[in-house]
């Protein structure tokens, strides 16, 4: 099976940076987008949405990588993505607007029309328990600044993030709470925490609604 540019260049990382020494050392190492893009785009290099697609140096070791700054991350035996629940559940049946021409649930070629999707369906409304539900947040941003402890092997570790980019897909606020949504056009076997926990992070200390 032929390497990927990201497994080649990553290779290269690891092996002008010790990185694999370094952790030998350190539960955790620091790594700045300067020094990524020296071999490939950083913004490339850095983005696993899921565990399979973490490059191959960093499945072998149980290794992660996180965001902490526009510029920096920190590689670590982090534990960043949660499985699916794959029990069956009950399936309720829900109407589509008939009357909409724009939009047809059985073509769903993007995320953003997927989330429309369920928003004019009201399978938002009916998830979150509200009746009154709007859309408001989304796009990119600033994640604030702010501190968590992740699992790291045996150990709890302290991550600090300073105003890391983050990406919302969608935002919507009803009488008694803000829901962020992260979504996919596809079905996978787990999701990255980051992606819905960063932005909770920024926007939990910036609504205060009504239970």
């Amino acid at each position: 099976m032929s390497k990927s540019k990201n497994d080649i260049a990553w290779e290269k990382i690891f092996e002008k940076y010790c990185i694999l020494d370094k952790l030998a050392n350190n539960e955790r190492i620091s790594i700045s987008s300067t020094e990524i893009n020296q071999f490939r785009e950083a913004r490339l290099m850095t983005k696993f949405d899921h565990r399979s697609q973490l490059p191959k140096l960093f499945i072998d070791h149980n290794l992660s990588i996180l965001p902490t700054s526009r510029g920096t991350y920190e590689i670590g035996k982090f534990k960043t993505f949660c499985d699916f629940n794959k029990d069956d559940i009950e399936i309720t049946p829900i109407d589509f607007p008939t009357f909409l021409e724009s939009i047809d649930y059985k073509d769903i070629t993007s995320e953003s029309i997927a989330i429309n999707c369920a928003f004019v369906s009201k399978i938002l409304h009916d998830f979150t328990g509200e009746e009154n539900l709007l859309p408001t947040v989304s796009g990119r941003m600033s994640s604030s600044v702010f501190d968590f402890t992740i699992n790291s092997g045996q150990n709890i570790l302290k991550i600090n993030v300073d105003n890391s980019q983050i990406e919302i897909d969608g935002g919507y606020e009803g009488d008694s709470s803000l829901n962020l949504i992260e979504a996919k056009n596809y079905i996978s076997d787990d999701f990255l925490i980051r992606q819905l926990y960063y932005p909770y992070r920024l926007w939990n200390p910036l609504v205060e609604l009504k239970s």
